[in-house]
């Protein structure tokens, strides 16, 4: 069989195998909703700060749970693969002629897909509540690209760190790191708006508030080039760098095994 068909096989598990694990499902779609419910019933009156972009704090929250998604798909692959490598499955696979580039593929497309139907799911829900979409119909396709995107970069590090120790622990372990990383974001005001210099700069130098902004670009602004550049620059950036990571790892964890 070629890799194409290994990996088509490995595609095949992985997918069924995230959509059968119904709390990994209501976690990752009911909390981003819930956070997302309590920050645009609470903080309506930011929207009157000077030069806010709009007057509809859900519209701007609304970028925030495609970010929140993508962490916990990356806590989902990262989980998923080191019960792979406790079980024995990788093991197996080592024995095989199966290529790294296929095993990666496999393994990381469960996350793809659950991060495609959350997004789906997150601007369904936050178009029925209100918020609003100026990029329209065109936008549609940027957007989940974006989204898959950037889930893809952050389950290439949940994958990273489940392939480096070998431990579900560990992946749940970083994953309170992960979230840090996205409060110290432009979560909750864009950031020319900060008045804290210290936390300002630590925003501007986060690649996540530049994947929040570009999603935020499309329901906000429309079509922002500069935004889309960044976020969609910084999201591949993510996911190269991780599957080159992974793959180096995994050489070394299929060499051990």
């Amino acid at each position: 069989m070629s890799s194409f068909g290994h990996a088509g096989l490995l595609v095949r598990r992985s997918v069924i195998r995230t959509l059968r694990q119904p709390a990994n499902l209501v976690f990752s779609f009911i909390f981003p909703l819930l956070l997302l419910a309590v920050s645009a019933g609470g903080l309506t009156a930011t929207t009157k700060l000077p030069n806010f972009p709009t007057n509809s704090y859900l519209t701007f929250a609304l970028a925030v749970p495609f970010i929140q998604g993508a962490l916990f798909s990356a806590n989902s692959a990262g989980t998923n693969f080191a019960e792979d490598i406790e079980s024995g499955f990788l093991s197996r696979l080592s024995l095989t002629p199966l290529s790294r580039s296929a095993l990666l593929t496999g393994q990381l497309a469960g996350v793809v897909a659950l991060g495609l139907l959350q997004a789906v799911v997150f601007l369904a829900v936050g178009l029925a509540a209100g918020a609003g979409f100026a990029a329209g119909i065109g936008g549609l396709p940027v957007l989940l690209a974006l989204s898959v995107l950037i889930t893809l970069g952050f389950g290439t590090l949940g994958a990273l760190v489940a392939i480096r120790t070998g431990s579900g622990e560990a992946v749940q372990g970083m994953f309170p790191l992960f979230f840090v990383l996205l409060f110290l974001s432009s979560t909750s005001l864009p950031r020319d708006l900060m008045s804290v210099d210290w936390f300002r700069t630590v925003a501007t130098y986060n690649p996540v508030s530049y994947l929040i902004e570009a999603v935020r670009s499309l329901l906000i602004t429309g079509w922002d080039g500069k935004a889309l550049a960044l976020g969609f620059g910084f999201a591949a950036a993510i996911a190269v760098a991780g599957v080159y990571l992974c793959s180096r790892a995994l050489r070394n964890r299929m060499v051990r095994t």
